[in-house]
């Protein structure tokens, strides 16, 4: 009977975890055995029960649900619920002598169990549910818990009555909460896990010239171009944050986004254009222009852990793109001069002369009146360099962008024929223009220069000088391509302007963004929007423009505001964008 007993409990337990409805216990209640005759069979000998278990047995099957002993039952929130319901419980079943104790509680369970059943109705649809309102708790932080539901509510973009069925992908990218929306709007940068790339970092420089990582962008690639990339933005930020107290002339300290790099020399750029006469009557400002300009730097990784992360020490050249008068007028140039050649190879194989325009060449080789030319500078500070850490890997790369991803080029071809042999030189570029014909392209490459060139499909600068015919000595471009498109951001316009498709920023959006060339933009990209706002803010979606000003943000356009130990405040208020 004791075993008749378990399995019977062992159906009703399973019933009432999952909640079976009326009709299925009733089918279960009708296929139990039926109560034995007395006279049907000879009755089973007593099975000697010990008083422990016994006892045992009474105080475990002892329920409000299938009581067989009568006991006095504590007022407990259960048995409170139990007798709202209407539960019978019939302590007096176990003393019946027909039919037997055990068929009698049985069923009194389950049929107490089917009440409760009847009594809890199922639940609505979640989706018909109206949560009801919770009463507001006075609290001292009740007016962040008010002002968070204001944004919350500023934050339903799905419902925004201005976004059409064109702009599905944008609507699916939105950020739907405030924490990433803050994220992406402010400016303290959430970038990318830092891999590391010490066992692979020659094909990560260049040596198989990328072949399987730019389609589709590998995550460690990835990572180091936005890495170089922000370390040219320095480049701009130490030029333009203090014109006055420093003049272009001078050297500048520079504030690196990364601080395993130090700074060891500035480098500075003369232009020999001569200005026309009729200057001095329509912008007389330009004639007082500085001939020399501060143009960037050169940089080495002193930092142990980030030196084992890369597999080598890396010294990096950064330069900034056109930024003075001069320096405009030097890019007009365009015609092709022979460049100096620094080995024996004057010629190609072809018999084709190396040029490059005439400007890019005037400003890496010219020298100022008390200043070196940018070419001696670097060449002088990379053999120092390489002579202090001699017996270490070390590699050489040079970054730039716009002008300075074509002096880039220029300094990569001549360090690559004065630097030790087994040290790699490798070219990231953004934005770079043609620098010399096919000639001085295929030097370049004989050389052992690794170019890896990221361009903006809707960036003019790009396309300039413009292409001559190949049996003229016209112009080409230098090493791989990586083919970005602000169209493929969820977060610039469509018709964006050519300024912002050559801006330095939207570049390191878009190669944040990257996967793949037919691949959406990756949804999971880290880099902030704040930069972009306040740099780009008319070819930012208005959508999130409006956002910005809502939520309040707070950004700085450059970069973290420390620099030897002193605070250099600079920040501008998303609050004054205008929305376009």
């Amino acid at each position: 009977m004791s075993f008749y007993m378990r399995q019977t409990k062992n159906r009703t337990d399973a019933h009432s975890v999952f909640f079976s409805p009326p009709s299925l216990l009733s089918r279960i209640v009708a296929s139990l055995p039926r109560p034995m005759s007395l006279g049907s069979a000879p009755a089973a000998p007593p099975r000697h029960v010990s008083p422990v278990r016994n006892a045992f047995h009474r105080r475990r099957t002892c329920s409000p649900l299938a009581p067989l002993v009568t006991r006095p039952r504590a007022a407990t929130p259960f048995n409170k619920a139990v007798a709202a319901a209407g539960v019978h419980v019939d302590g007096s079943a176990a003393a019946s002598s027909s039919p037997p104790a055990a068929v009698i509680s049985t069923r009194n369970h389950l049929s107490n169990l089917e009440r409760l059943l009847q009594k809890k109705q199922a639940p609505p649809p979640p989706h018909l549910v109206e949560e009801e309102p919770e009463p507001r708790r006075h609290s001292p932080s009740s007016s962040i818990y008010q002002t968070r539901g204001r944004l919350l509510n500023a934050l339903n973009l799905s419902s925004a009555a201005f976004l059409n069925s064109s702009d599905k992908k944008t609507e699916e990218m939105s950020p739907r909460s405030l924490t990433r929306l803050h994220r992406l709007l402010s400016d303290s940068t959430r970038p990318s896990p830092r891999g590391t790339i010490g066992p692979r970092w020659r094909q990560y420089h260049g040596a198989a010239n990328w072949d399987g990582l730019l389609e589709p962008l590998d995550v460690h690639l990835r990572r180091e171009l936005v890495r170089y990339g922000e370390l040219v933005q320095a480049t701009y930020h130490a030029f333009h944050s203090n014109l006055i107290a420093a003049p272009p002339d001078r050297p500048r300290p520079v504030v690196l986004p990364d601080w395993s790099y130090r700074v060891t020399r500035n480098l500075f750029a003369t232009a020999s254009v001569e200005l026309p006469s009729w200057v001095q009557t329509v912008a007389p400002w330009m004639m007082a222009a500085q001939r020399t300009s501060w143009i960037g730097y050169v940089a080495v990784c002193d930092n142990e852990r980030e030196i084992q992360r890369m597999g080598r020490r890396d010294i990096v050249i950064a330069l900034r793109g056109t930024s003075t008068c001069l320096e405009w007028a030097e890019n007009l140039r365009t015609g092709l001069v022979p460049v100096d050649d620094y080995g024996e190879d004057v010629t190609d194989p072809h018999g084709d002369v190396p040029k490059v325009e005439c400007g890019f060449r005037s400003l890496y080789k010219t020298a100022g009146p008390d200043m070196p030319s940018l070419s001696s500078s670097v060449v002088a500070e990379v053999r120092k360099l390489t002579e202090k850490y001699a017996g270490e890997e070390i590699s050489i790369t040079v970054v730039g962008h716009s002008l300075g991803a074509a002096l880039a080029v220029l300094i990569a071809d001549e360090l690559a024929a004065r630097a030790p042999p087994h040290v790699p030189t490798t070219v990231f570029s953004f934005g770079s223009p043609r620098v010399g014909n096919q000639a001085f392209a295929a030097r370049v490459e004989r050389r052992g220069v690794k170019v890896l060139r990221v361009v903006n499909a809707r960036d003019l600068v790009t396309r300039v000088p413009m292409v001559l015919p190949s049996r003229t000595g016209g112009y080409a471009h230098v090493g791989r391509e990586l083919l970005v498109d602000c169209r493929m951001s969820p977060y610039l316009r469509p018709d964006a302007d050519p300024a912002c498709c050559h801006d330095l920023e939207a570049y390191l959006h878009l190669v944040d963004g990257f996967m793949a060339t037919n691949s959406p933009f990756r949804s999971d990209a880290k880099r902030s929007l704040a930069r972009l706002l306040t740099q780009q803010s008319s070819n930012v979606k208005k959508l999130y423009v409006s956002k910005a000003r809502d939520i309040q943000v707070q950004s700085t356009p450059g970069f973290p505001r420390r620099h030897c130990g002193h605070t250099l405040p600079s920040t501008l208020s998303i609050e004054n964008l205008e929305v376009r």
